[in-house]
């Protein structure tokens, strides 16, 4: 929660530093957020658990021209270990925080499935899950800034080997993009937990054609801190997150 005494700007500011993904807001949210005047937080809603804590926040900022904006921040870490630190993400879009907390329990599911003191129902309801993958769900394209989409996910790209300036101009020519989470794993890496998610960002184009950006978010990092890698195929994508858990 925010801090009494703080000004607008200093409760803006720490959120902002505080989330691993504040990269991924638009130019317009931040531009928005230029004007905040005053604020408002609340809790608005929260999950504890034996292997997950989690509470999503809502801060409310009144802007210049008399507008609002609402940031969703979702806070999580082990419930097993009170002082393990927390991760902080922050979105501006209510349902986009939603299926960052559902993504979370789904991943804790595996880990306790996984954990010394799993039941064999748990095993079980798992095994079962896995032998039948899920649909494939037929691509909805939003017209929504795709261009600035593709560009943010490009920017927060830690690898070396990313798509370079060939694939960035390719992708001004986005209309359209749909993001579908492809896989999603919490495991042990030399006695640390850590998480892998694969996304796909397909995009498509003004000719008619479509081009996917993959995205590989995870933890399997020496000190825990949250890491996001792009590739431009899926194969690419999948063989960098094996080879994460090797030298980790």
């Amino acid at each position: 929660m925010s801090d009494p005494y703080e000004t607008t700007e200093q409760h803006l500011e720490r959120l902002l530093r505080c989330a691993l993904n504040s990269f991924d807001l638009s130019d317009t949210t931040m531009e928005r957020l230029g004007t905040a005047l005053t604020h408002s937080s609340s809790l608005h809603s929260s999950h504890h658990s034996s292997a997950l804590h989690r509470e999503t926040y809502r801060h409310t900022f009144l802007l210049a021209d008399g507008s609002a904006l609402t940031l969703w921040e979702l806070v999580h870490g082990s419930g097993r270990d009170a002082d393990a630190p927390r991760r902080h993400e922050l979105y501006d879009i209510e349902g986009d925080a939603q299926i960052a907390a559902a993504r979370l329990a789904g991943g804790f599911l595996e880990t306790r499935a996984l954990s010394e003191d799993a039941s064999q129902a748990d095993l079980e309801v798992l095994t079962l899950l896995s032998a039948f993958p899920p649909a494939p769900v037929p691509r909805m394209y939003a017209q929504d800034k795709s261009a600035d989409h593709a560009r943010r996910v490009l920017r927060r790209a830690e690898n070396g080997d990313r798509p370079g300036a060939e694939t960035a101009r390719l992708l001004r020519a986005a209309f359209a993009h749909h993001i579908t989470q492809v896989f999603g794993r919490q495991c042990r890496i030399d006695g640390r937990d850590a998480g892998f998610t694969l996304y796909e960002h397909a995009f498509l184009l003004l000719d008619g054609s479509e081009t996917s950006l993959w995205e590989v978010e995870h933890t399997a990092t020496p000190d825990g801190r949250h890491m996001c890698e792009v590739y431009g195929d899926e194969q690419t994508a999948r063989r960098a997150m094996e080879n994460r858990t090797r030298i980790c």
